[in-house]
């Protein structure tokens, strides 16, 4: 392909050098006719001097260049034969590294076969090894190598139970003694800044004479005057042998304070006949209404609460007429309200709303005797028609557990309800229902397995339980009486906590609340 290419452009510098030279030889001629007049044959043979030595000159160009295209293509093809030359070696090399590594792979690929296969043997022989001393432990032992394992699976176990039953007991009883503590500095601080009036009153309200001839006056000829008396007022007159004395009967306190007012008006004033009965109730029910309107808004000033719609500041001064247990369910509301407001500072905890929900919690009495249902839930009722937070909503109608509390404010309720009621002198209760309640708490106690005998003391407040040591175990006992504590709150329904205590060899305490 070179020498062609040399050839070629040998060919190709001739064919330029004759047509230089013909064109040359041309004007060479035409020039000498114009200028010398020289004759036509000289002119011809000078021209075809002319062309013949630039053929030559052309063709040694062409054979000059031809060379030295020839020269530089050998010396590019000897440069590529080195280069081809190199790789091949470089390739070379590489191939017999690859062919030793590949023999050197081999080795391993078979040594390592070699081990594994003395693994699997050996394996099998410590696994035959094995099998034979078992047999010769179980024959030695006498004892199945299953049962051996499900014996010592049941032992792990029950020290498992026991360890995991020592660590629930002692966080029990450190989690108990933390809340204890932090529960009687709370509680114990909210009552040392409480001061509040004990006031006991009942259904029955004594009016005094002057003189016993006004019994006579009081019940009229043939008895009209009492009998247009208790008509008017809706209540029962007591006229007995109590000197100077009658007692104004009614289990409305409302209606009962209004007989009173009436029945003492009338006494002052010394005519009893039914126009003056009538007129006294009237200005009695003026009075006593007015009185229920200053009673609500004193109960708004005592407790620091404002804002409050007037219908449940009327019906907030009507409990001033009503008890519960011989406790004043008026002052008991406001008694309540500080006692939250209280436990909520020392809680951290906004003390407005709560003060505010423990103002109301009992709301709902003021109107059960004319609705039937949960006094909580009436409450609660009255207090969203109004127009109350629902927040101070549910803290009424879940002081009693009727709905399951949801808030803090709900649980600070219970907590300050439950101080004003169970605090001592704040309530009395009847003996009979007193016995009945401790009867029951150590009936309950009485139904557990393994229980001796049960004493209810501190009024009901603590219950100890004594059992058998050889049925109860130590842990069985914390147990026990965890499940009275249960059973205690499921069944009975109390004011405040009752402390159970199992006793065996040592004291395990629970409480129901």
């Amino acid at each position: 392909m070179s020498n062609a290419l040399a050839i070629g452009l040998s060919a190709l510098g001739l064919a330029i050098g004759l047509a230089a030279g013909y064109f040359a030889a041309r004007s060479s001629i035409r020039r000498r006719r114009e200028v010398d007049g020289v004759s036509s044959e000289d002119i011809v043979t000078t021209a075809r001097l002319d062309a013949q030595r630039i053929l030559t000159k052309a063709e040694e160009e062409g054979r000059a260049k031809a060379e030295g295209y020839r020269e530089r293509e050998d010396a590019s093809l000897e440069h590529r034969r080195l280069e081809m030359s190199s790789q091949e070696s470089r390739l070379a090399q590489r191939e017999e590294t690859l062919d030793q590594r590949a023999s050197n792979l081999a080795q391993r690929e078979t040594m390592l076969i070699s081990r594994e296969e003395e693994l699997t043997s050996s394996r099998g022989e410590l696994e035959l090894l094995k099998e034979d001393a078992r047999f010769q432990l179980e024959q030695v032992a006498g004892v199945d190598v299953a049962a051996a394992k499900e014996k010592v699976l049941a032992q792990v176990e029950d020290e498992a139970r026991r360890e995991a039953m020592i660590v629930v007991r002692d966080l029990e009883i450190k989690a108990r003694e933390e809340a204890d503590r932090r529960a009687r500095r709370i509680l114990a601080t909210a009552i040392q800044r409480l001061a509040s009036e004990v006031v006991t009153e009942s259904t029955v309200s004594v009016v005094h004479l002057p003189n016993d001839d006004m019994k006579g006056r009081i019940i009229g000829r043939e008895g009209r005057n009492i009998r247009h008396l208790e008509s008017v007022t809706g209540t029962s007159l007591i006229v007995d042998d109590t000197p100077e004395a009658v007692s104004v009967s009614s289990f409305d306190p409302v209606r009962r304070e209004i007989a009173r007012i009436t029945l003492e008006k009338l006494v002052a004033d010394g005519r009893i006949h039914p126009a003056a009965i009538e007129e006294a109730f009237e200005k009695a029910q003026s009075e006593v209404e007015q009185s229920i309107r200053d009673a609500g808004e004193w109960a708004l000033v005592e407790a620091g609460v404002s804002r409050m719609h007037g219908e449940l500041v009327t019906l907030m001064g009507r409990l001033k007429y009503r008890t519960s247990y011989g406790q004043n369910v008026l002052n008991h509301l406001i008694e309540t309200a500080h006692i939250a407001s209280m436990l909520a500072s020392e809680l951290g905890i906004d003390p407005v709303p709560v003060k505010r929900a423990a103002l109301l919690h009992d709301i709902g009495k003021a109107v059960t005797h004319e609705v039937d249902g949960s006094h909580a839930l009436i409450g609660a009722e009255i207090a969203r028609r109004f127009d109350e937070d629902p927040a101070v909503v549910h803290g009424i109608e879940a002081h009693h557990n009727e709905v399951e509390p949801r808030t803090i404010l709900a649980v600070v309720v219970q907590a300050a309800d439950t101080v004003s009621a169970a605090r001592p002198g704040a309530r009395r209760d009847t003996l009979e229902g007193y016995v009945k309640r401790l009867e029951r708490l150590e009936a309950l106690a009485s139904e557990f397995k393994g229980v001796d005998t049960v004493y209810a003391l501190q009024a009901g407040r603590e219950v100890r339980v004594v059992v058998d040591p050889g049925d109860v175990t130590d842990l069985e006992a914390r147990d026990l009486s965890r499940q009275i504590a249960r059973k205690l709150e499921e069944d009975l329904q109390y004011p405040g906590q009752i402390q159970v205590t199992v006793i065996r060899e040592f004291r395990a305490t629970d409480y129901a609340r």
